[in-house]
């Protein structure tokens, strides 16, 4: 048997395996439906769902276990990939996204504290 974040790190599901446990301790991952921790134990024939950004929501069968790194081809044989495909609004909404890209002026990635140029700006409506 073999820990939930291990095998979702070595079937390539997440990046690394911090990435995974930050996900199953957040509520993004379930096995057989039900919120799953980053120690539970994995078994073959097991039904994973993992919610990614955006909506998206993956489910998994577990057709084999591994504790070790192994090439990508092989680890996706670890799993049987079982997520309906999407709808033509969802494709739609997901190119819209993609077009869109990030809002011009948001602020992703930084801290909620203004930069120079937004204080000043601040600065000068509350003198006006």
């Amino acid at each position: 048997m073999t820990r939930l974040d291990v095998w979702l790190d070595v079937a390539c599901v997440f990046k690394t395996r911090s990435e995974a446990q930050r996900a199953c301790k957040n509520g993004k991952v379930s096995v057989n439906d039900q919120s799953a921790k980053p120690h539970r134990e994995v078994k073959v024939g097991e039904r994973i769902g993992v919610s990614r950004p955006e909506g998206r929501h993956r489910q998994l069968v577990v057709t084999g276990l591994a504790d070790t790194h192994l090439p990508k081809a092989e680890a996706r044989a670890l799993y049987e990939d079982v997520t309906p495909p999407p709808t033509a609004e969802e494709l739609e909404l997901r190119e819209l996204l993609r077009r869109t890209g990030p809002v011009p002026g948001s602020r992703m990635g930084r801290t909620s504290t203004p930069n120079l140029r937004e204080r000043r700006a601040l600065r000068q409506l509350k003198r006006n």
